[in-house]
């Protein structure tokens, strides 16, 4: 009999989690442009520090969701049936941000926050189900691999999508878009139900594990106090102390981290609780979702920090040979000067000419010679600002290929490395994406003159190679070794740990206006995994013995089968 490289249910899961990406970044890619821009334009006028305030708390809280979604789905609602009911929430919230308000903005943020909870961990442990099998076990991180590709061929095309209809309907055109994405991406999973509802099955509750219920009231009751606490830290201590400030930046800040405190607490009663066998590879898991914190506070800054090094900083400027096709595709951004009759914002900026008539300008024109401004009415095409963040999924098309082909060739060689040794690489190989950012801001005079996309480009390269040895590794150690038991609550782990970092992220992103050199705030993000990546690095010879273990356990398991 000819044995399968996958799955026959791969290209279900692939294409699901391709439409469902699709929805999420082409959302996420416009979210921090709609609240900056002008209420005249559609936007709620924002500045940096609200908009990537706001930004970070929305992402932070998308991915800490999956940590009930994956109670819900392995004890309750088994796996499709989670994925459905996420899915057509997040489909249904994308669509109510195409209404203008901010009590709308907020309720369809809470409806895809919730519904992501239930919809990614759940899809990405269905897929690590099917992988362990014994006949695709070794293919387990492949599999992994080609499934995130998925995730980023819908990342890399929605944002052209969001360009067209922003430029010729509006914002709210764009949105529904991402919600229409959401529904194909349902209407694919079901279509290939009966590849994997073999391996959707719900896990009784086993001697030592909390019941539900008693989650709900000891673990989530205690986050909502916890976070109210954190929100009104800097209130109470201010009448007492009177110190300046919030303990972490801002007050949903505080509260996020302090709502965290309860379910931090809750992973470490689960490692302590454990039978003995169980012990070492879910203190593995834990030690590796602490370190990668640092990861996703940097690169989850694509949608804050880069966007705004994208649209203010980097010569976006199109060349006359590109026009009629970028055009065609209603893809540019068309820029011009107006007398001063809009309001002030962060968008904008004022300058007086000889005559001293103050002029209103984009701030796209803030770093651009006086010399060579154009003239009061004159129009300038650029490309839409949220094209920039297809430069990332770009890349993971680009390089996931080589990638796998080197791990395979390490593989015949025999000498592969761990997932563990995989993930530290990737943290140093993040951190020097922050060092080409660094350069580019010396290139570009700290920001007086325009810098050349390539160095965008460049970093995102740099960055993208560390993504592929991280998360999709990341994935694919959850499934490893998590007891089949507490497969989607320790994926639901990874996401907590995806959601401080996507919390801190914004975080760093709000402190950007603080630095005065640029080039100083991409040397402490670069500082940053560098010095995680070291501790990774000190952990690997006890991890890989854990790995070790693990593998040789499966591997006398499969045999006795």
């Amino acid at each position: 009999m000819k044995q399968r490289k996958h799955p026959k249910a791969l290209p279900f899961l692939f294409f699901s989690e391709m439409w469902e990406r699709f929805g999420y970044y082409l959302m996420i890619g416009i979210f921090t442009l709609y609240l900056k821009d002008t209420v005249d334009n559609g936007g709620f006028g924002l500045n940096e520090k609200e908009a990537s305030d706001l930004y970070g708390t929305f992402i932070a809280f998308v991915f800490l969701t999956p940590f009930i979604g994956g109670l819900l789905a392995d004890r309750v609602l088994g796996y499709r049936k989670s994925i459905t009911i996420g899915g057509i929430m997040m489909g249904i919230g994308y669509c109510l941000m195409s209404v203008h308000s901010l009590e709308m903005l907020y309720l369809s943020m809470l409806l895809v926050i919730l519904g992501n909870g239930l919809f990614k961990p759940n899809i990405s442990t269905l897929l690590g189900n099917l992988y362990n099998n014994p006949e695709y076990k070794s293919k387990k991180d492949a599999g992994y691999n080609i499934f995130y590709m998925g995730i980023n061929i819908g990342a890399f095309v929605c944002n052209f999508f969001a360009a067209a209809l922003y430029n010729t309907i509006g914002w709210g055109a764009a949105f529904i878009a991402a919600g229409i994405g959401m529904f194909i991406g349902i209407i694919i999973f079901w279509t290939g139900t009966k590849h994997f509802k073999h391996v959707d099955v719900i896990k009784p509750t086993q001697e030592g594990d909390m019941p539900l219920i008693k989650i709900f009231g000891l673990i989530l009751l205690p986050s909502i106090v916890f976070g109210l606490v954190g929100y009104y830290y800097n209130g109470i201590t201010d009448a007492i102390t009177n110190p300046k400030g919030n303990l972490v930046g801002s007050d949903s800040t505080d509260a996020f981290l302090f709502g965290c405190i309860p379910i931090i607490f809750f992973y470490g009663r689960l490692l302590y609780k454990s039978p003995k066998e169980e012990k070492r590879p879910i203190a593995a898991m834990l030690a590796i979702f602490s370190v990668v914190i640092a990861f996703w506070a940097v690169f989850k800054q694509n949608g804050s920090t880069l966007n705004t090094w994208a649209d203010r900083y980097t010569d976006r400027e199109i060349p006359k040979s590109m026009t009629p096709v970028m055009g065609s595709l209603c893809l540019i951004d068309t820029m011009k000067y107006v007398k001063d009759t809009l309001p002030i914002s962060d968008n904008q900026f004022r300058i007086a000419d000889k005559k001293q008539t103050a002029i209103t300008y984009p701030s796209y024109f803030k770093n651009v010679k006086k010399a060579d401004l154009p003239k009061d009415g004159d129009k300038l095409l650029l490309a839409n600002t949220n094209l920039f963040q297809s430069v990332n999924p770009f890349w993971v098309i680009a390089l996931t290929p080589l990638v796998l082909a080197f791990f395979a060739f390490l593989r015949r060689k025999g000498r592969e490395p761990s997932t563990p040794t995989k993930i530290a690489f990737g943290l140093l190989i993040s951190g020097l994406s922050c060092l080409v950012m660094y350069g580019a801001v010396y290139a570009c005079e700290n920001g007086a003159v325009k810098s050349s996309a390539w160095w965008f480009v460049s970093s995102y390269a740099v960055i993208t190679i560390g993504e592929l040895f991280l998360s999709p590794m990341g994935l694919s150690m959850v499934s490893k070794l998590s007891p089949p038991r507490l497969t989607a609550l320790m994926m639901g782990g990874w996401f907590l740990a995806t959601s401080i970092g996507n919390k801190l992220s914004g975080v760093l992103s709000s402190l950007w206006d603080g630095y005065d050199h640029k080039a100083n705030f991409f040397l402490v993000n670069s500082c940053l995994l560098g010095a995680a990546s070291l501790m990774l690095f000190f952990m690997l010879r006890w991890l890989n013995g854990i790995f070790k273990e693990h593998t040789e356990k499966e591997s006398a398991d499969d045999l006795k089968i």
